[in-house]
């Protein structure tokens, strides 16, 4: 590092956990983003503030004026503009030291195994199932960590699936791709705006404490969130034994 990143990082650099060697760390480490919504302007502002390295944002959704409510990425002069493109332009203003790779189209499979095999963890910032099960199925495959979060109403969930390790739950054990949840989009159900910020919050603290491999990490439990009484509880998990995604990982 250079005297200006060692001034920028500073606060970081004074943890010993994290120190010149961990923030260094940080500035080699690429973290794949999947959306740049409510859960994703958070955590990629957290993240390109700390210094990682390297950032890819996908998202194949434009601004909406209904967006600005609470994805804090995007200001009303960009409605209209790809949403990763923009988060792109907020996120080099914020810190133009870093590299940032953006994907303005929706993800599909081969896309997937394609960006998280090159990935050091993925951040899942996505709104539906199908998408999560996608990225699940490719951080299995990859075993790569996955950073899940989800937020509706006043609900809201956080959990890590540490693939690297062999006898972590992944998110098919928690969600089977044939149970019985639903889809519950914001255009609908609506969202309490400050969540989505503590949702990615915690979504970008797990990331950096995975890529540095200090603290414990969610992995093997999942945070639920009431925002209106802002009570936590926590549900611990293992991994399915007959899942059909990662029992043979």
């Amino acid at each position: 590092m250079n005297d200006h990143q060692l001034l920028r990082y500073s606060r970081h650099i004074l943890l010993p956990e994290i120190d010149v060697s961990g923030q260094e760390k940080l500035l080699k480490s690429h973290v794949l983003i999947i959306g740049a919504g409510g859960l994703g302007s958070p955590a990629a502002l957290y993240l390109a503030a700390s210094g990682i390295g390297k950032l890819t944002i996908c998202d194949g959704d434009t601004v909406d004026l209904t967006n600005l409510q609470r994805q804090i990425a995007h200001p009303s002069s960009a409605i209209g503009q790809p949403k990763a493109q923009s988060a792109q332009h907020t996120l080099s203003g914020l810190n133009p030291e870093i590299n940032i790779n953006v994907y303005p189209n929706h993800v599909k499979e081969t896309d997937l195994e394609r960006l998280v095999a090159v990935s050091d963890a993925v951040v899942d910032a996505s709104d539906n199932f199908a998408t999560r099960h996608s990225i699940n199925k490719a951080c299995v495959t990859h075993r790569k960590p996955l950073i899940s979060g989800a937020a509706v109403r006043f609900e809201a969930q956080v959990s890590v699936f540490d693939l690297r390790q062999q006898h972590s739950p992944c998110y098919h054990c928690l969600y089977p791709l044939y149970g019985e949840s639903e889809d519950m989009p914001c255009a609908v159900m609506g969202v309490f705006s400050p969540l989505v910020g503590i949702i990615g919050s915690i979504q970008a603290a797990e990331t950096i404490k995975i890529l540095l491999n200090i603290g414990k990490t969610l992995n093997g439990r999942l945070q639920l969130l009431d925002g209106l009484t802002m009570n936590w509880r926590t549900v611990n998990l293992k991994k399915d034994p007959s899942c059909e995604i990662c029992q043979h990982q």
